[in-house]
C-alpha cells in the first residue's frame, strides 16, 4: 500500500524533530493537528510499512532501533521484577 499524504507528512515531522518534548508535542498538536498519543501510535504503526522504510531509510532504522531497545528495557524490568518479586 502506498502511503497517504498524512503518512509522508508524519514522517518527515519527525525528521525534523529528534527528541521527545513539550515543544515538540505542541507541534503535533498545531502542526499535524493530531493529539501526541495519536500520532505516535500512527507513527509506529508506520514503521513496520515496506513503503516508509523505502521513503525514509534512515529514520524508519534510526526509529525501529529506538522502538527495540524501548522493548528489551520493558522486557528486561518483567524479568526483574519477576526474579526479585515484586
Amino acid at each position: 500500500m502506498a502511503l497517504s499524504d498524512r503518512d509522508r507528512a508524519l514522517l518527515d515531522f519527525e525528521a525534523r524533530w529528534d527528541r521527545h518534548g513539550a515543544d515538540k508535542e505542541e507541534a503535533v498538536r498545531t502542526e499535524l493537528q493530531l493529539a501526541p498519543a495519536r500520532y505516535y501510535q500512527l507513527l509506529t504503526r508506520l514503521l513496520d510499512d515496506a513503503d516508509a522504510l523505502a521513503y525514509d531509510p534512515m529514520l524508519v532504522h534510526r526509529l525501529r532501533r529506538r522502538r527495540d531497545v524501548r522493548r528489551s528495557a520493558v522486557v528486561s524490568g518483567v524479568e526483574r521484577t519477576l526474579i526479585s518479586g515484586y
